[in-house]
C-alpha cells in the first residue's frame, strides 16, 4: 500500500475547511466503532485462546473522553455567531431543527429496533417509554436533543460572565460523571457534555490558538499525558471520582485539536477524513439501525465459527464492520435524497422560495451540518 504523501504544515486559519472537519470525521468513525464493539462484537460467543475481544473493548473505552467532548467543542465554536441572533431565529434554525431531527429519527429507530428486540440499546417498547425518550431520557440519538437544549442554555446565559457559566457547567459535568445525579439512559451524557459545548463557545479564540500552535511535539506530549492520566485513573479505580471525567475529557480535547491539525500533513488520509467530517449527520442517524440488523443477521453465524476463523474475525471485525456501516450509511443517505426524502435530514422550510428549493433538490448539498454555525436554510455542507 502506498503511504500517504507528507506535505507542508497546513495554514492554521481556515478552521471550517481544515482541522475541524477532519476532527469530526475521525470522531464519527470512533463513535461507530464504539457501538460496533459494545453492541455487537463483545456479544459474540468467542472461543479463542487470546483476549482479543477484551483488547478491543479496552481500546474503545480509553477513547470515551475524546469522542463526544471534541464534537461538542467544535459545535460550540461554530455556535458563537448563532447565539447572538434573535430568539426567533435561534428557535427555528437551531432548537426546532435539532429537535425535529431527533423526533424523526426516533421514529425510524423505534420501528427498526422493534424488529430486533434483543439488540442491546435503549429503545421504546411502550407508550411510557416513548414519552420518556422524547423528553427527559433520550436514546442513542441524544446528541441531537442535546444540541437543542444547549442552544437554549447558551442563548440564555450569553450575558453572564464566562467563569461563572463554565464553572457551573464543570460542576454539573463532574457531579453527573461521579454518579451524584440520576442519569438513566443517555441523560447523564447531556449533563456531562454541556461543559464542552459552552467551552467551545466561550473559549473559541483559545481553541483557535491551540490549533495554530499545534506541533508534532505537542501531540506526542499531549498523547503521553492523556494516556498516563487514563492509566492512573484505571489503576486507582478513579473513573467516578468527582472531576476526573471532565479533566480527562479536557486533556482529550487538547489532544484531539492538536492531533487533527497534524493529521493534515498526511494528505490522502486528511482528505478522506475531512470529506467524512462534512457528512456526519447521515452516519450518526443511520448507523444504529444498520448495526442492529447486522447484529441480528450475523451473531449466530460468527458465534458458531471454528477457532481459526474466529481468530481472524476477532482481529479485524470491529474495523471492517465499522467501515461497512459508514459506507452503507452514506450510500443509503444518497438514495434517500435522490428519492426526495431530504426532509429526513433537515427541517422543511414552509413555502420555500426557489433559491431555497435549489439546495434541497441537489444530493451533494443536502448534507446538514450536525455541529456547525449555519441557520436552517444554510444547513448544508458547502460542496468544496
Amino acid at each position: 500500500m502506498e503511504l500517504p504523501q507528507v506535505g507542508p504544515r497546513p495554514r492554521p486559519g481556515s478552521l471550517r475547511a481544515d482541522w475541524a472537519d477532519l476532527a469530526k470525521g475521525l470522531c464519527i468513525i470512533l463513535v461507530v466503532l464504539w457501538h460496533v464493539i459494545m453492541k455487537h462484537y463483545l456479544r459474540i460467543d468467542w472461543h479463542i485462546p487470546v483476549p482479543l475481544p477484551g483488547a478491543w473493548g479496552t481500546f474503545g473505552e480509553q477513547l470515551l473522553p475524546l469522542r463526544m467532548p471534541v464534537f461538542f467543542t467544535i459545535s460550540g465554536m461554530f455556535a458563537a455567531a448563532a447565539v447572538q441572533r434573535p430568539w426567533r431565529v435561534v428557535r427555528r434554525s437551531r432548537i426546532a431543527t435539532f429537535y425535529y431531527l431527533y423526533a424523526i429519527w426516533f421514529i425510524v429507530h423505534t420501528v427498526v429496533l422493534a424488529v430486533v428486540p434483543r439488540f442491546d440499546t435503549l429503545a421504546a417498547r411502550n407508550v411510557l417509554d416513548v414519552l420518556e425518550q422524547v423528553t427527559i431520557t433520550p436514546t442513542n440519538l441524544w446528541y441531537l436533543i442535546a444540541l437543542a437544549v444547549y442552544f437554549v442554555i447558551a442563548k440564555s446565559t450569553r450575558h453572564l460572565p464566562a467563569p461563572l457559566v463554565l464553572g457551573a457547567a464543570f460542576l454539573l459535568s463532574a457531579a453527573a460523571s461521579a454518579g451524584l445525579l440520576a442519569g438513566p439512559g443517555n441523560r447523564g451524557q447531556l449533563y456531562q457534555n454541556l461543559l464542552f459545548f459552552l467551552a467551545g463557545l466561550r473559549l473559541k479564540p483559545w481553541v483557535e490558538r491551540l490549533a495554530a500552535a499545534s506541533t508534532p511535539r505537542l501531540v506526542i506530549a499531549g498523547g503521553l499525558g492523556y494516556l498516563g492520566f487514563m492509566a492512573v485513573v484505571q489503576v486507582l479505580g478513579a473513573k467516578q471520582w468527582f472531576g476526573v471525567w471532565p479533566v480527562a475529557s479536557a486533556l482529550a480535547v487538547v489532544l484531539g485539536v492538536a492531533g487533527a491539525v497534524q493529521l493534515q500533513r498526511w494528505r490522502w488520509l486528511a482528505a478522506h477524513l475531512t470529506r467524512l467530517g462534512r457528512r456526519t449527520l447521515p452516519i450518526y442517524v443511520i448507523h444504529m439501525p444498520l448495526l442492529a440488523l447486522l447484529h441480528w443477521a450475523l451473531l449466530g453465524l460468527f458465534s458458531g465459527l471454528g477457532m481459526p476463523a474466529q481468530l481472524l474475525l476477532a482481529t479485524v471485525l470491529p474495523a471492517a464492520l465499522t467501515g461497512l456501516i459508514i459506507w452503507s450509511s452514506l450510500l443509503l443517505h444518497g438514495a434517500l435524497i435522490r428519492t426526495g426524502a431530504s426532509w429526513l435530514f433537515g427541517l422543511p422550510v414552509p413555502g420555500p422560495r426557489k433559491s431555497e428549493r435549489s439546495w434541497m433538490d441537489q444530493p451533494t448539498q443536502v448534507l446538514p451540518v450536525l455541529w456547525a454555525d449555519q441557520p436552517t436554510r444554510e444547513l448544508a455542507a458547502v460542496s468544496r
